[in-house]
């Protein structure tokens, strides 16, 4: 971050430029600034506050020139009494409506990282992404994604993929559980939540059909218009 003068670390020939000097005239977004050991924070925040910055090992400060964006999953207490412009994001999950135009833009990126061309997601997939709780948030997603594109390969995203890409893999019965839920939900938004002609397409009984939905919790009115 700050940078150093020549000689105040062996490993390192000449003097250094750190990342805010380096940054000057554009924006330097650092993430996680609550994870910055105590006494850096303290240091970047006496730079923040005033505008001058001072590498390790010298004597004269030097104006700092870039704007600073931190980023913070514990609120903008990190800044103390600073005087700052705070943006308070709204979780994912209270945006359903970002998940897939979000998730199409991390398919391109990664897709592209990867070196395989992006085909699309399953309509499973889909289904999966705006359903899933997404606790994480939108570094949960990015994970999620870079992920699955390797599970992939070449092929279209599918829910089993996204599925998998989790850090702690669900055990059979919660995936064949999870499985139910998107498969009747499927059925019953194709059928209008008509239960009986849901059964038929399923070809099952229409009394284990609907244990089918009750072990799910899905409520078909919801798909009724």
């Amino acid at each position: 971050l700050f940078g150093c003068a020549e000689g105040v670390y062996p490993a390192i020939p000449g003097e250094y430029a750190g990342a805010l000097q380096r940054a000057g005239g554009t924006t330097l977004v650092l993430e996680d600034i609550e994870r910055l050991r105590p006494e850096v924070r303290a240091t970047l925040l006496r730079v923040l506050a005033t505008r001058n910055l001072r590498r390790e090992g010298e004597n004269q400060d030097r104006a700092l020139g870039c704007r600073i964006l931190l980023l913070s999953t514990t609120g903008p207490e990190v800044m103390g009494e600073l005087a700052h412009h705070a943006i308070a994001v709204t979780p994912l999950s209270e945006r359903r409506e970002d998940i897939l135009p979000l998730a199409a833009h991390l398919l391109r990126a990664f897709a592209e990282e990867a070196g395989v061309t992006p085909v699309g997601f399953t309509a499973d997939a889909r289904t999966f992404l705006e359903q899933e709780a997404w606790g994480g948030d939108v570094a949960e997603l990015r994970a999620r994604m870079r992920e699955a594109i390797l599970l992939s390969g070449d092929g279209t995203v599918s829910a089993e993929a996204l599925m998998l890409a989790k850090e702690e893999i669900p055990s059979f019965k919660e995936a064949k559980r999870a499985f139910e839920a998107r498969y009747v939900a499927g059925l019953l938004r194709r059928c209008g939540g008509n239960i009986s002609r849901a059964a038929r397409l399923a070809k099952k009984d229409r009394k284990d059909f609907y244990d089918v939905i009750r072990r799910t919790g899905i409520d078909p009115a919801e798909f009724r218009s």
